[in-house]
C-alpha cells in the first residue's frame, strides 16, 4: 500500500504546485461571486438619464403620449431614477427627413456638452399603423435598453390603436392581461421556497460542473501514462512496483487533486446559496434584490451526494482514460481513442435534460443504476427531491460494482499496454490482452 500511496503523492503534488492549479482555483470562487452578485451590482449602477428627441409627426395626441410615457419610466423603482429625459419636436411628414438630420448631427459627439442628445424616436401615423416605429441612437447596440423602450412603446401603441378604433383601452387591457403562473418546488410533503427555474439552474450547474471535471481530469490521467509510457520512464517504475499499484496510485492522486479543487468550487457555491442575504449586506445591496433572484439553495446534504457521485464516476471513467493511454504511443493517438468515453460522458450529460419532467420516473431509476450515467442522473433526482435511501444505495452499489468491473479490465489493459510501443493497438489486440493478462 505504501507504493500506491508514494504514487498518489507524487500526481497530487506534481499537479498542485502549478500555477494553472492556484489561479483555477481561486478564480472559481471569484467567478461565482460575480455571477450571483454582479447582475445586481450592475443594475444598481449610477447612470445618467437618456436624453432622447420625439420627432413627432403625428396627428392627434399620439406623440404626446408617447412623449408622457417614455417621461414616466423609471430605471428601478427603489432609487426613482428615470430612464429618459424626453424632450418632443412637432413637425409634418414633409419635414421629417430634415428636422431627422438635423437631430441627427448632434447625436453621439464625443466632446457633447451635458445634456446632450443621446436617440431621436420617430413617429408617425404610418409607423403607427404598421407597428414600426424607428429610432436612431447611440446605445442601439444594448439589448436591454432596446427591449425596456419597445415594452414602453408597444402599450402606447396599442392604447391609441384601440382609442382610435373606439375600444376602452382599459376594458381591454384588464381582459387581456396574461397570466403569471408563479412555481415554487414541492419535496418531502413541504413547500422548499425555490423557485422552478432555481431548481433547473441547480440541476444544470451541477451536470455541467461535473461533465468539465470528468474530462479535464481524466484526460489527465490519459495524458500522464502516455507521457511516462513514450519517455520509457515506465520501464523503470514497472521494476518497483506492480501495473496495479501504478494504475490505482494515478487515479487516487489525480482524483484527490480533482475532490479538492472540485470541493474548494462546490464549497463555495453552497456558502454563495445560503448566506447570499448576508453577503449581499456587506456590499450594500438590499436582501429583498437578491433574495428574488433564482439561486437555488445548496443544501450540505445535496452538497454531499454530488461529491461522492463525483468521485465515483471519476474512478469509473478514470479507470478508461487510463486504460486508453496505455494502449497509446503518443497524444496525437489518445484523440481518437478517447472518443467513445467522451460519447458516453456527453451523453450522461445531456441524458439530464431528459428527466427534468419526470425525474422520478422509470427512466430515471433506470438510468441512475447504469454506471456510464449515474454520476449525472442520480445528483440530478436528487437537486429536485430528496430519493429515498434505498434508490440512494441502488445507485451507489451499481457504481461500485462497475468500478470494479472497469478496473478490472483496465489493470489487465494496462498492464500489457504500458509497455507496449510501436504498434498502435487494435481492438483484437486489446482483446487479447484482456484475456491473456
Amino acid at each position: 500500500m505504501h507504493k500506491v500511496l508514494a504514487v498518489l503523492r507524487r500526481e497530487f503534488l506534481s499537479r498542485v504546485r502549478t500555477r494553472a492549479f492556484v489561479i483555477g482555483t481561486v478564480l472559481g470562487p471569484l467567478l461565482m461571486g460575480f455571477i450571483v452578485f454582479l447582475p445586481v451590482l450592475l443594475e444598481r449602477r449610477q447612470t445618467d438619464a437618456r436624453h432622447v428627441v420625439i420627432v413627432d409627426a403625428a396627428s392627434g395626441t399620439f406623440g404626446g403620449r408617447v412623449e408622457q410615457r417614455l417621461n414616466g419610466e423609471l430605471r428601478d423603482s427603489a432609487s426613482g431614477r428615470h430612464r429618459y429625459q424626453v424632450e418632443r419636436v412637432v413637425t409634418s411628414p414633409d419635414q421629417i427627413v430634415a428636422t431627422r438630420d438635423s437631430l441627427v448631427a448632434m447625436t453621439g459627439l464625443r466632446k457633447a456638452p451635458a445634456g446632450s442628445i443621446s436617440g431621436i424616436l420617430i413617429v408617425t401615423d404610418t409607423g403607427l399603423a404598421a407597428g414600426r416605429l424607428s429610432y436612431l441612437g447611440t446605445n442601439v447596440g444594448s439589448p436591454s435598453d432596446m427591449n425596456a423602450m419597445e415594452r414602453s412603446l408597444t402599450r402606447v401603441v396599442q392604447v391609441e390603436r384601440l382609442n382610435r378604433a373606439g375600444v376602452d383601452s382599459a376594458i381591454a387591457f384588464s381582459a387581456l392581461r396574461p397570466v403569471d403562473l408563479s412555481t415554487l418546488k414541492v419535496s418531502e410533503g413541504k413547500l422548499t421556497g425555490e423557485s422552478g427555474g432555481a431548481s433547473f439552474a441547480l440541476a444544470y450547474a451541477m451536470s455541467f460542473l461535473l461533465y468539465i471535471a470528468l474530462l479535464l481530469y481524466g484526460i489527465q490521467v490519459m495524458s500522464s501514462v502516455v507521457e511516462e509510457k513514450s519517455s520509457r520512464i515506465m520501464e523503470v517504475l514497472v521494476s518497483s512496483l506492480s501495473p496495479f499499484e501504478m494504475l490505482l496510485g494515478k487515479v487516487m492522486g489525480v482524483g484527490s487533486v480533482a475532490l479538492l479543487q472540485l470541493g474548494i468550487w462546490a464549497g463555495t457555491a453552497m456558502a454563495l446559496t445560503t448566506f447570499r442575504v448576508q453577503l449581499a449586506g456587506l456590499f450594500g445591496v438590499p436582501a429583498a434584490a437578491v433574495g428574488s433572484l433564482p439561486i437555488p439553495a445548496v443544501s450540505p446534504e445535496m452538497f454531499g451526494v454530488f461529491l461522492l457521485f463525483f468521485v465515483l464516476g471519476f474512478f469509473f471513467y478514470s479507470a478508461m482514460y487510463a486504460a486508453v493511454g496505455s494502449m497509446c504511443n503518443s497524444a496525437q493517438e489518445t484523440q481518437q481513442a478517447q472518443l467513445p468515453i467522451t460519447v458516453f460522458i456527453m451523453a450522461g450529460f445531456f441524458g439530464m435534460f431528459a428527466l427534468l419532467s419526470e425525474p422520478a420516473g422509470s427512466l430515471a431509476r433506470i438510468l441512475s443504476l447504469v454506471p456510464f450515467f449515474a454520476p449525472f442522473i442520480t445528483p440530478v433526482r436528487y437537486s429536485f427531491a430528496p430519493l429515498p435511501l434505498i434508490d440512494l444505495l441502488l445507485s451507489v452499489g451499481a457504481m461500485v460494482i462497475g468500478i470494479l468491473v472497469v478496473v478490472w479490465i483496465a489493470a489487465r489493459i494496462y498492464r500489457v499496454g504500458i509497455l507496449s510501443y510501436g504498434k498502435k493497438a487494435t481492438f483484437a489486440d486489446v482483446a487479447r490482452w484482456v484475456r491473456q493478462s
